[in-house]
């Protein structure tokens, strides 16, 4: 009860605050050094001066990042996520059957008529062939 006596109310919002701050604060500055080595449009050399500026003078630095690069972050991500959603949409058109229901259908009642499957797999089988028509 000590500790809470010395510690009021404001004060523990007040660090709750800074924390929220630096938080916040690691998390731009690993967006800002994720962007500057995932671009392709500058030299190595530029990446090493982007990143001694953000070293000797963090909050400038990524401020000025912000503000010069704020463009070209925006266009670079709408462009990972673009690429992002087509290599899942290619991944999705892999593994995705590409019979039409019918030939599916015609599929298991071959394998019941040869006694591989029993009545009820087939039907399982034809009501999942339907379900994805």
């Amino acid at each position: 009860m000590v500790l809470a006596a010395s510690y009021p109310f404001l004060e523990v919002f007040w660090t709750m605050l800074v924390f929220f701050a630096f938080v916040v604060w690691i998390w731009i500055l690993f967006v800002v050094l994720g962007d500057i080595f995932r671009r392709h449009d500058t030299s190595g050399f530029a990446k090493v001066l982007w990143i001694i500026f953000i070293i000797v003078l963090p909050y400038l630095g990524v401020f000025i990042y912000l503000i010069a690069e704020q463009k070209g972050m925006a266009e670079r991500a709408q462009k990972r996520s673009k690429e992002a959603q087509a290599h899942f949409e290619d991944y999705v058109q892999s593994v995705a059957p590409k019979s039409d229901p019918a030939e599916q259908i015609n599929k298991a009642k071959a394998l019941l008529d040869s006694g591989s499957i029993t009545q009820e797999e087939f039907e399982r089988l034809k009501q999942s062939a339907l379900a994805s028509a």
